[in-house]
This record gives structure tokens, sequence and C-alpha cells, in this order.
């Protein structure tokens, strides 16, 4: 499929078709601080209260006229536009371009002992030191909007004690028996890790409500604040092409969001260990298919008039393997999807709702999905399910404007439920078939926690504008379907792989310059999935507990 040819000639369309509205940049999933203060403050009435903040990433200004994507009027009193230059097309009486320079973004992150952290979008799962550089322009003329922000990542790739080092070889092999069907290494190479992208760069064509463009962008569908399922900002972003909405659309029987993509998926080529054969030598690895993967999906959510506040979602996504597709239903699989296909494909589909309470200044929100997608859901709605459940609520401070307490709490389940026993599904992400998973370049596009992983997380904060000072809470269960079928004979409760975090974290604003900082040490206990008294030979009983400083630190400069 080239993308090249059908963003042009679908370009050249809608400039011949339809009329020109302006519209602003996308606040990028994961922006530090600015992000979740937009959320915050829809829970005091601050922004329209029809955004549902469920399909990302989001144009503050489409939500509210006087709200820029990086700057508020809370701060200044007004909307600040002293980045934004407008200059005269040249030849053109009312034509003008729009143009202003993103902000610079810095993001740091450092592991002491071993990987953790997620959301970190083209960042790696690595021990040692990682940075991300991003910084850009925006232009805009007429119907026509260009986003370049691209992206330049460098992490040390400092060694740690993996898998292989600490396990058996039947425990090998059924380490790749799990993991040959997912594109998610241990570690991404030897040595020091670099790359650069276009990151969160779009070219677009906007009218009134809606958008229809080519992009790189991470994208978020779901109304999770820590996980979704199916995407989030956990790995790079990828090419697609969209068909959104950029603004809720209003009707008489409520308001309306949507997305439309078309986009291609890469893989690693990398095994799931650096140990790829067992002590006799024999291969364990089995190599991945080299190709692409074309992935197709939509998300739609309504809030009904009668219920404001409510918001009712469906996600839908669909890959297979580019060389496998033929004709033009291979391309719309979503028009299709009950019909007989002679090539193999894998599906996710999940259901969500959001629940303002703008006068409690509080939220509710679920998502609920089944992995590789069929209708046996209706029968068996447990069967291959996972989901993401969440509360927040925020206490004004009395005599303090601006001031409050912000309480949020958030459970996510990907392991298979006790319906495993009679009927297993196989891991969330994993593929009997695509053995890549759903991947891109290497980790989960879904919930950060990967494969069979668990978290419960409560954050306390205290919130004044942009800033916020409070600690996070979390216990993170690594992949518990892996574990139950690589350990059958060891006690479950012994065997489980937990990390402990608390953390303290804090945002602040300077002008134009925002921080954002965690300090969060974690304990691993049953590091790798190593419980007490295990032997890895007969000589040697490796520790089964482990501790890691998990930090970071964003600084973003908005000029």
């Amino acid at each position: 499929m080239n993308f090249r040819i059908i963003g042009f000639v679908t370009g050249l369309a809608y400039l011949l078709l339809i009329p020109a509205l302006l519209w602003g940049q996308s606040l990028p999933v994961g922006t530090p601080i600015l992000e979740d203060y937009y959320r915050r403050l829809q829970l005091t009435g601050g922004i329209d209260s029809n955004l549902s903040f469920s399909i990302r990433p989001i144009k503050p200004v489409s939500g509210n006229s006087n709200i820029h994507s990086f700057y508020n009027p809370v701060q200044a009193g007004r909307l600040d536009t002293t980045n934004v230059r407008i200059t005269a097309v040249p030849g053109a009486k009312t034509k003008k371009i729009y143009y202003e320079i993103l902000p610079a973004l810095w993001q740091q992150q450092y592991n002491s002992r071993y990987p953790y952290g997620w959301n970190d979008g083209p960042m790696i799962p690595a021990a040692g030191y990682q940075t991300l550089v991003s910084g850009g322009v925006y232009f805009r003329y007429g119907i026509l909007s260009v986003q370049l922000r691209p992206e330049l990542v460098f992490a040390s790739q400092k060694n740690f004690t993996g898998f292989a080092s600490t396990h058996t070889d039947q425990d090998l092999q059924n380490y790749y028996g799990y993991y040959n069907n997912i594109d998610a290494p241990e570690r991404f190479g030897t040595g020091h890790y670099t790359k650069a992208n276009w990151g969160q760069s779009s070219i677009r064509l906007n009218w009134r409500a809606l958008s229809l463009g080519l992009s790189t962008e991470n994208l978020w569908w779901g109304p999770g604040v820590k996980n979704a399922l199916i995407m989030t900002n956990n790995a790079p972003g990828f090419k697609h092409l969209s068909l959104n909405t950029n603004r809720p659309i209003k009707t008489g029987i409520g308001t309306f969001e949507g997305q439309i993509i078309a986009g291609k998926l890469d893989g690693t080529e990398l095994p799931p260990l650096q140990t790829t054969a067992n002590a006799a030598g024999e291969t364990l690895y089995i190599p991945k298919r080299d190709d692409w993967r074309y992935v197709s999906g939509i998300t739609f959510n309504y809030q009904p008039k009668w219920l404001p506040g409510l918001f009712l979602g469906v996600n839908h996504v669909i890959q297979s393997y580019h060389s496998d597709i033929n004709g033009v239903a291979g391309y719309l699989p979503l028009v299709s999807i009950y019909q007989k296909t002679n090539f193999e494909r894998d599906q996710i589909f999940s259901v969500f709702s959001r629940w303002l309470f703008a006068k409690s200044h509080a939220e509710v929100y679920f998502e609920y999905g089944w992995n590789d997608y069929t209708t046996a859901f209706i029968t068996s709605p447990d069967h291959a399910r996972a989901y993401v459940a969440g509360l927040r609520k925020l206490w004004p401070l009395a005599g303090k404007p601006n001031q409050g307490i912000l309480v949020s709490t958030e459970f996510t389940q990907l392991s298979q439920s006790t319906d495993r026993l009679d009927n297993p599904a196989g891991g969330w992400y994993t593929h009997y078939t695509i053995h890549q998973g759903w991947t891109n370049r290497g980790q989960v596009l879904g919930a950060g926690i990967g494969t069979g992983g668990n978290l419960q997380s409560i954050d306390i904060s205290w919130v004044m504008g942009l800033k916020k000072l409070g600690v996070v809470l979390e216990r993170y269960e690594h992949n518990v379907d892996f574990a139950l079928t690589a350990f059958p004979a060891v006690n479950e409760r012994s065997r489980k792989w937990v990390d402990l975090g608390f953390g303290l974290q804090g945002e602040w604003d300077f002008k134009h310059l925002l921080l954002q900082g965690l300090v969060q040490p974690v304990v691993s206990y049953n590091y790798q999935w190593i419980a007490e008294n295990y032997n890895t030979t007969p000589a040697a009983s490796p520790s089964s507990n482990a501790f890691n400083l998990h930090a970071s630190l964003g600084i973003l400069y908005r000029f």
C-alpha cells in the first residue's frame, strides 16, 4: 500500500471540494503536565464538558475556543499568542500563513537495576539512563495544516540480570513457547541505543469538525489515565492515515467523536532473549515473518443529550500481514469482519464508558475488551477478557482558589480469568499466527504493563493550576498467564513476580518552563519469577527479591 500516493490523491480531492476552516495543533499524547491539567480542569467546569478525553491526541482549542494547546487563560488571564506568527502570502489578498514554534521537550528516565516504566513513546524498556528530545514547528494555510515534531531517543542500556541467566533449560523452552508469539524483546540489542523518528508529526486537511491526514503521532483510545487496552503511547507512533473529528460534533440527540485509521506496524527482528538456544545448542527462537503489518481500526463515542457527562464508546482494530491482503476489501476489514478470508487476522474489540460529574468534581470510567475478538463473547463474556477501571475525585480547598486535593485510582487486569481452566484464551497482545502480536517496533501498543500483566495504583496529590505535588503507589503483577503456564508444578502464590512502587511526584510551571519529576523506589518480589529456595542448578540459590530506583524528569519549554 503506497501511503504517499493515497495521501496525495485524497488531499487533492479535499483541497478542491472542501472550504477552509482553521484549527490549532494537537497536544501530543503524554505531554508533560498539560494533558492531565486539561482533564483536571474539566472536573471543575473549566473546559467543554462534551470533550470525552477518550480519543487523543486532543486539540484543546477545539474543545473551548479560548484554550490553546500549550498556553491557557488561567496562567495569563487571556489566550497567550506570543508564539504565533502570521505572514501574508505573496500575491494573495486574504490568505495568510499561521506558524508557531512548538515547545521543546527534554524527557529523561533512569532505572538503577532493571527496566521499569511505560507510556513513554519511543523510549525503550532499559536499565540505566535514557533520554528523549523533541521539538518542531506548526504551519497552517487555509484547510491545510502541517505539524513537524520529530523525536530523538538515546538509551545507555546498562546490563541487568535477565531471565536467561536465572533459569533452567526447561524454563527457557517455556519462555520461548510464549514469547515467540509476540515481538517484545527483553533487550533492544547490545550497547547503546539511538533512534530518530518523525514523532508527533502530521499533515492534515481540516474542514469544520472533521480532519483527514497522514500522521506518525501516538494515539490513545479509551478513558484510562495510566492504561488503555488497545491504543496508548507505550510504543512509538506508527504511520497512519486517519479521518477523525477534531472537536465534539453536536446533534439533536447528543454529541459524537470518532476516528478511523489505516496504518503500518513494524517489527524489530530481535529475539525475546539474548540467549536463543539451550545448553545442548538446540535453537529455541523462531524468527518472525519478515513482513510489515497492515492495521485498520475505528473508535467511536457518543454522549447522550439526556445524560450530560456520560460517554459511551467502542474500539475495534484488525491487523494482518501486508502481503496476505488481496483486493480493496482486504484494506477495509472493518466493513467485512464476518466474511471468511483466506488469510489470518488478529483483532481486538473493546467497549468503554466515562461519566463526568462536574458539580461533584469527579469522574468514573472503565474499558472492557476481548482479545482476538469473535462473537463468542456473547455466550462467554469472561473469555479472553481484560479491563481497565478508574475513579478520580477533586476536593477544592476552602478559601484557597484554584487549589484542591486530587485522588485517583485505577485498576488494569490483563491476565486471563478462571475461564482459562476450561477454555484457555492465550495471552493478551499475543497471536498464534501473527507472531509480532499487537506491537509496534517491539513494544505493546496497548497497556504498557504488557501481556498477562495486572496493575493497581492510587495517586494522592495537591493541585493548583498547573502545579501538582503528591504520592503514587503501584502494585504491578508481571505476566501471570506465562507464569501459570511455565511453572505449573510450583505453588501459584510463591511464583508470582510482583513489583511494589512508592513514588513522590511533582509538576511545576515557571512562566514558559514546565517541569515534571518522579522518584519511585520499586521492590520486586520473585524477580524474573524466581521463587524462594528455587535453584537454577543444584549449586545455585539466587535471591528472589530485587530493588530498583525508577526516576524521571520532563522539561517542556514553550517559546
